[in-house]
């Protein structure tokens, strides 16, 4: 809602527009689309073969017995630097897209740009791409395994995946081994599927014969619903897929107690957490409280209950009409339920009174807000953890047997456009038996833009290993879910460190006071995030109480007191809807410009001195009279 808030109009236009749709002809893999009651089901839409595999093989002189790879980037690998260790032996690659002055090496083939690729999709045995709709339905079509490669800012790609993977046909390449050629466990492990869609692939036909009875005079709509109230239906589903937790602004009172088809309440999140707490404390009869008091908070509340639906989402994976968002199929796919699991809850903060003074060392004063992040940590020997496809491909690769891994899933992924899930051998953070320097590890997570958030939680485990010498031997899960709107300037960053850090120690059963906590996890912000901010923001996620103002000096990090907020008083903080970083370029506008006329304001001051001490003749300008 925020980046579309400059394009109302054309949002609306939109939404206008499909209210007077008659009805929807709907593909597999399709987005959901509630606000169309009158819908047709179509079968595949794809390019029909041409040419049979054999033959293509033979024009291209390939026997049967070469494994053949085509690589479909739509033209991306232009650029590329192919190299001949890429493929296992005894491999080839059809290349699409290849410029004109690309050099491959020799078991890389450069095609045509005119090649009708569907011949050749059909002839090969697997193909590596990115995800779209063409890509995933001739590779089902052809029931040809489909190595894919997370492709971020594509709304549709969820559930294009979950229908890859529904029947079998799909298996994830993480990025960085794209690009660095690690692509043989990939492949090998593609040619042990088996797809199996049977479904049609003549929805270009079907949809054709709709529109064409429609044109002659069949009716395929029910008549049950307006226009006006098809139109009202896009608007609560536009703010239901769009809301962001803990984000209430601009709900409409309708749309809050609005109920969509199934009855279900199509209210905020906020909204539905705030059940009683005798109701949900059912959900926390098997957690226990190490350290704090849980203060009859309901968002924590309902992050143990939506632990506890993981389990059923995990058992469900299978049912296809069960269709999950990625980050919480593969958050149920994350705990052994058998074992302990460790929760840490660190709000936000907001800024009351001193807070550029972070870098000075004068005293401030802050408080936790309401909004907090959520981190779930369990430990696991590496014989039992549960591994993503490409986790286990890669230590297959290895021939090492089981190793510890650690593995992230970030709840918000689809909303904020970074991948929803990350994993890294924890051997990668050790090098010559002593870990890895922390340059080393801010260039590791710098690799990938999309997963370049995981430096704030997996960056958590690297400081302890450095600073406090502890020694990692299991593998680690961890689910995170933060409520603090990021890049508003309430420690979003912070909270999701001081959490990390503190379900990470809890499950370990390492004892770090709150303010020693802090000061390690701004070691995680300033040397493997690449952030050099203050110990401020850390310190009062760590070390601050609700209802109370924490007083500190950050430079060195000591706390004065905590200030009583007085019961009848409420503090506020109000969305201004500049950025975080926009306001640093502001401050430092302003400085400049005052220092600027300060300046001058000194040398005209000295100047004059001199003219009536010297007795020099009045030639100043009249900038300076000014």
């Amino acid at each position: 809602m925020a980046a579309g808030r400059h394009h109302r109009s054309i949002v609306w236009q939109i939404a206008e527009d499909y209210s007077h749709c008659e009805f929807l002809i709907r593909l597999p893999g399709y987005c959901p689309m509630p606000a169309f009651r009158d819908v047709i089901d179509a079968p595949l839409v794809v390019r029909r073969v041409h040419k049979p595999r054999k033959e293509v093989r033979k024009e291209l002189g390939i026997g049967e017995d070469v494994k053949l790879v085509i690589l479909n980037f739509g033209g991306q690998p232009a650029g590329w630097n192919l190299k001949e260790e890429y493929l296992p032996s005894g491999w080839l690659c059809l290349v699409c897209g290849a410029s004109d002055r690309h050099e491959l090496p020799p078991n890389f083939i450069k095609l045509p740009k005119d090649t009708y690729t569907p011949d050749l999709i059909a002839a090969s045995d697997c193909m590596l791409g990115k995800i779209g709709y063409g890509t995933v339905s001739e590779a089902l079509a052809y029931k040809l395994p489909f190595v894919f490669v997370r492709r971020d800012y594509f709304n549709e790609e969820p559930f294009l995946r979950n229908m890859l993977e529904y029947f079998q046909g799909g298996v994830e390449m993480i990025r960085r081994d794209l690009l660095t050629g690690h692509w043989k466990p990939y492949l090998e492990r593609a040619m042990s599927l088996k797809p199996c869609y049977e479904g049609g692939i003549n929805g270009g036909e079907f949809a054709a014969h709709v529109l064409q009875e429609t044109a002659i005079g069949r009716n395929y709509t029910s008549d049950k619903l307006s226009g006006a109230r098809r139109l009202r239906d896009a608007i609560v589903l536009g703010y239901q897929l769009q809301r962001v937790p803990g984000r209430d602004i601009s709900i409409p009172e309708w749309y809050a107690t609005a109920e969509n088809e199934l009855g279900r309440s199509a209210g905020s999140p906020t909204a539905q957490m705030s059940e009683s707490n005798l109701q949900m404390t059912s959900w926390t009869k098997d957690f226990e409280i190490l350290h704090g008091d849980l203060q009859g908070l309901s968002d924590t509340m309902a992050f143990l209950k939506s632990l506890a639906d993981l389990d059923a989402v995990y058992d469900s994976g299978k049912n296809a009409e069960k269709r999950q968002m990625r980050e919480h199929k593969a958050a149920a796919g994350l705990f052994n339920w058998e074992e302990d699991i460790f929760v840490a809850r660190a709000p936000g903060r907001l800024d009351v009174m001193g807070g550029i003074a972070d870098y000075s060392g004068s005293l401030v004063l802050q408080m936790p807000i309401r909004e907090a992040c959520h981190v779930a940590v369990q430990r696991n020997h590496p014989s039992k953890h549960r591994l993503w496809k490409h986790a286990i491909a890669r230590q297959n690769a290895k021939g090492q047997g089981p190793m510890p891994v650690l593995q992230i899933v970030s709840y918000g992924s689809e909303l904020s456009n970074r991948g929803p899930t990350f994993d890294m051998d924890l051997s990668d953070f050790m090098d010559g038996g002593k870990p890895i320097s922390y340059e080393k590890a801010k260039e590791y997570f710098s690799r990938d833009p999309s997963q370049k958030w995981a430096a704030y939680v997996a960056g958590t485990i690297l400081v302890l290993m450095t600073e406090l010498g502890i020694h990692f031997e299991q593998s680690i899960s961890m689910l995170v879910s933060s409520a603090v709107p990021e890049g508003k300037g309430v420690s979003s960053s912070a909270s999701v460190e001081v959490a990390s850090m503190s379900a990470i120690a809890a499950a370990h059963g390492l004892s770090i006071s709150p303010r020693d906590l802090a000061l390690l996890c701004q070691k995680v912000e300033n040397h493997i995030v690449g952030a050099p901010c203050g110990v401020m923001d850390q310190m009062a996620s760590a070390c601050g109480e609700a209802n109370k103002l924490l007083a500190m000096v950050c430079q060195p990090a000591e706390i004065v007191g905590l200030v009583e907020i007085p019961s009848h008083i409420r503090v506020w903080g109000i969305d201004s809807g500049i950025r975080h970083r926009y306001w640093a370029i502001i401050t430092w506008f302003y400085i400049f410009t005052l220092m600027t006329w300060v300046g001058l304001y000194f040398v005209s001051l000295i100047y004059h001195i001199l003219v009536l001490i010297l007795n020099i003749p009045i030639w100043y300008s009249n900038f300076f009279l000014g």
